[in-house]
């Protein structure tokens, strides 16, 4: 079964919240505003909505890895 590590630039993240809206159970808004990856490995039964997420993120700054 695949894996892949997620994990959000918080230097870029502008706190949109577009990420925590489309695949909450991954990723969520912390106290200073900004995205962070709740999960950080994720296999395929979160991948397509953490793919869909990191694809509408205005500034591109969540990353997701294949590890295995």
């Amino acid at each position: 079964m695949a894996k892949w590590k997620v994990w959000v630039d918080r230097e870029m993240c502008i706190g949109c919240g577009v990420c925590a809206s489309i695949c909450p159970d991954v990723f969520e808004i912390d106290d200073e505003g900004k995205s962070y990856a709740k999960i950080e490995l994720i296999d395929e039964n979160l991948y397509d909505c953490a793919k869909e997420a990191a694809e509408s993120c205005p500034v591109s700054c969540i990353n997701i890895e294949q590890i295995e």
